[in-house]
């Protein structure tokens, strides 16, 4: 099979032949239809990360295919269903962590495209437990995002504590956060968006944010005091430091911030504004299957469509150029 290598850190992919790999006991075997491309790809790729992946591997964490091969033990997937991969790929199941159902905290976890094989291939294999189920009549390139970017701004509007009808800004409208204006409508939030891209901003108006900022024209933090007042809750899915020292400034009191992008480096965090405003700082790490099941559900009834562009494999080199570079509106996906 053709697949996306990494062979060295920062040393971009190699598209090569590979050996399809043989699914073991509890795993499936999956034919590839779609692909999301995720910044978290990137940072696999340049190892820029603290925990570093370990080449050659094939990245990729929002794959979507068909049930081809079923390893020994496999009840629960036949051939012929479609399933996807996430980033979770595994979780012990009986750590505190697991036992109390935030499996993404589990200390002994596999991530798909990071410490296992992913989906930039035309086959990958799945643990059938972790596999994501994708409903009848989806479209595998447009549900291919909501595995990784669906599930991980959902999972990060769900932990803002935000209620309906309150006010959350999402900072940096890219893959995750075009995905997370529709997530937060859908849930009954009023939205302000905030980037520095006014063609990114058009798009989070056209999924329902009411409010917009430029922040390369102006001062988001001025701005969303003056327009709203302040946020109840803060999503920052960009990943340019600046936007998480901001996002304190943003919130009014007794705001939420959630911060689910990730950035190299720190950011400064003033102690007097969180303390005297009762603010929470929090991260938020992708979701869990049910998190999962249930981002996959708003996208099965129509409320999220994610904005794709699809492009080939051979092309994944210039694709995260795009991602680097901060050219790519909304997701791209690779299609096979």
């Amino acid at each position: 099979m053709q697949a996306a290598v990494v062979n060295q850190l920062g040393g971009g992919l190699s598209v090569e032949d590979v050996e399809v790999p043989a699914p073991g006991p509890g795993q499936v075997l999956v034919k590839l239809v779609a692909t999301g491309v995720c910044h978290t790809d990137l940072h696999a790729a340049d190892g820029d990360w603290p925990v570093k992946p370990s080449p050659p591997f094939i990245p990729g964490h929002e794959g979507v295919g068909e049930v081809v091969q079923v390893g020994e033990g496999v009840t629960d997937l036949h051939l012929g269903d479609m399933v996807g991969n996430a980033w979770l790929a595994y979780a012990c199941g009986v750590c505190e962590y697991c036992r109390t159902g935030w499996e993404t905290l589990c200390e002994q976890q596999k991530n798909s495209g990071y410490s296992v094989d992913g989906s930039f291939g035309q086959y990958m294999l799945v643990d059938a437990r972790f596999a994501a189920r994708i409903p009848e009549g989806a479209d595998p390139q447009e549900i291919a995002p909501i595995l990784c970017a669906g599930v991980t701004v959902y999972k990060g509007l769900k932990v803002s504590e935000a209620r309906p009808g309150q006010w959350v800004v999402i900072s940096g409208i890219g893959g995750l956060g075009h995905v997370a204006v529709q997530y937060a409508i859908a849930m009954g939030l009023r939205v302000a968006a905030v980037d520095i891209a006014d063609d990114k901003l058009e798009l989070a108006r056209k999924y329902g944010a009411e409010v917009v900022v430029n922040a390369r024209n102006e001062d988001p933090v001025a701005a969303i005091q003056q327009k709203i007042g302040g946020a109840h809750a803060i999503l920052v899915t960009a990943v340019h430091p600046a936007a998480f020292g901001q996002a304190i400034g943003m919130a009014r009191r007794g705001g939420t911030i959630v911060f689910v992008g990730l950035p190299p480096g720190d950011f400064p965090a003033p102690i007097f504004d969180t303390v005297l405003k009762a603010l929470t700082i929090r991260g938020s790490i992708v979701g869990t299957r049910q998190d999962l099941a249930e981002a996959i559900d708003f996208y099965d009834r129509g409320l999220i469509h994610p904005n794709i562009t699809v492009r080939s494999l051979q092309e994944i080199n210039d694709v995260m150029t795009e991602l680097r570079e901060g050219h790519v509106d909304g997701r791209v996906v690779i299609g096979y």
